[in-house]
């Protein structure tokens, strides 16, 4: 029994030996995998850093450029308005011309009326409204009371008299009506 222990036990040190050699193996296995790993890890790092800073430089040269965009839109979005009212300017030039040389004021007043009606057109063309006061209630929003009148009762709170237009551009207030108002 002792020479069959004695044979297990010699046999253990042996399956011990066998075991210890493939964990070895394992372990060097283990090691030489880890490097490549490792390698692998740090080519997957440079490539996610140079992503990331192309992406960076990318996003930047977007800003710089709207930014750019932006500044340019701006010293140039009156353009169209202002070439729209060069014929005007013209008109006055040519009326100033005539003015000189008339003799009938009617002519004169008549020319300038075209004149104005021309701005006008240009003007609302471009989305430019008058607002409509006289005989309206008074609304804060859209009147700047200079000053109040008397008036009967039926027209109290009401628009009595305009001192200045009020104009709207595209549906939003950009000058308020100066206004009379009853009291």
């Amino acid at each position: 029994m002792l020479k069959k222990k004695n044979k297990e036990n010699s046999e253990t040190p042996d399956n011990n030996a066998e075991i210890t050699a493939e964990n070895g193996q394992e372990q060097s296995t283990d090691a030489e995998a880890t490097p490549a790993a490792e390698e692998k890890l740090k080519e997957e790092l440079s490539q996610a850093n140079d992503k990331y800073l192309r992406l960076y430089a990318e996003f930047d040269n977007f800003r710089r450029r709207t930014i750019k965009e932006r500044e340019d839109a701006r010293k140039t979005e009156g353009k169209d308005v202002i070439v729209a009212l060069l014929p005007v300017l013209d008109d006055f030039e040519r009326a100033l011309r005539a003015m000189d040389k008339a003799t009938e004021v009617a002519s004169v007043k008549e020319g300038v009326e075209l004149i104005q009606n021309k701005l006008k057109g240009i003007l609302t063309q471009k989305g430019l409204k008058e607002m409509r006061s006289i005989g309206q209630p008074f609304d804060a929003d859209i009147h700047e009371a200079v000053t109040s009148v008397p008036v009967p009762d039926d027209q109290k709170g009401q628009v009595i008299d305009e001192m200045e237009k009020g104009y709207e551009l595209n549906d939003k207030v950009i000058r308020f009506a100066k206004v009379i108002v009853g009291a």
